[in-house]
């Protein structure tokens, strides 16, 4: 079936789906087709969605295919589905992002970091469907284990993990671990010898994301 146009299939079948699509699962419900045709089909779809007549945009996200309204149309969207752009708290926020760089992680570790209990926030997460149990640490206890789920992948627009921002792009540095608190009131911020005021960052072991 080289000669049919495989674009106008693929379309109704992602359109269709309530969740993004992988290839894999395109590739056996259209088994006339070779995988390179379908991936052609793809990205000549993505390309259309390009168009500023287009509404929609074919989006990879959570590992697969996904038709979404164009971001700019955002205020029209809303007001015909009647309700606000799902927002979250600034500790919802830190807390799923511990998880997101840490995870499988348990809520002793979270709470270490943020320095504060994160229980309510957990269960605002998993409510949410943006965090998931992964199962138990096999340890006294037996805590819980966390990790993040679709949901999360497919709210933030990223198709794999390895898709977030490493720590080294939102991380400032820290300053030299020789010099305390009370030690830092100037650094030395240029070569020709200018001095300002700075705050310090602390962090209780590298990679970790902390809480001011």
């Amino acid at each position: 079936m080289e000669d049919f146009d495989i674009k106008p299939i693929i379309e109704g079948i992602i359109f269709t789906s309530e969740s993004p699509i992988q290839l894999r699962n395109l590739v056996e419900i259209l088994p006339e087709f070779d995988k390179e045709v379908i991936l052609n089909g793809i990205e000549r779809i993505k390309k259309e969605c390009e168009e500023d007549s287009r509404g929609l945009e074919l989006v990879e996200v959570a590992g697969g295919y996904l038709f979404r309204t164009k971001p700019r149309l955002a205020q029209w969207v809303n007001r015909f589905k009647k309700r606000k752009p799902v927002k979250l708290s600034q500790s919802a926020l830190e807390t799923l992002a511990i998880i997101a760089y840490r995870q499988p992680i348990i809520k002793p570790t979270i709470d270490e970091i943020r320095g504060v209990d994160s229980g309510w926030v957990l269960r605002t997460l998993l409510e949410r469907g943006l965090v998931r149990i992964l199962g138990r640490k096999d340890i006294p206890g037996r805590p819980v284990i966390y990790g993040t789920t679709q949901a999360f992948l497919e709210l933030f627009s990223l198709n794999t993990l390895s898709d977030l921002p490493s720590l080294k792009e939102i991380q400032p540095p820290s300053m030299p671990e020789e010099l305390s608190k009370e030690e830092i009131s100037e650094v030395d911020k240029e070569k020709n010898g200018n001095y300002q005021n700075v705050s310090i960052i602390e962090a209780k072991e590298e990679g970790e994301v902390g809480s001011n």
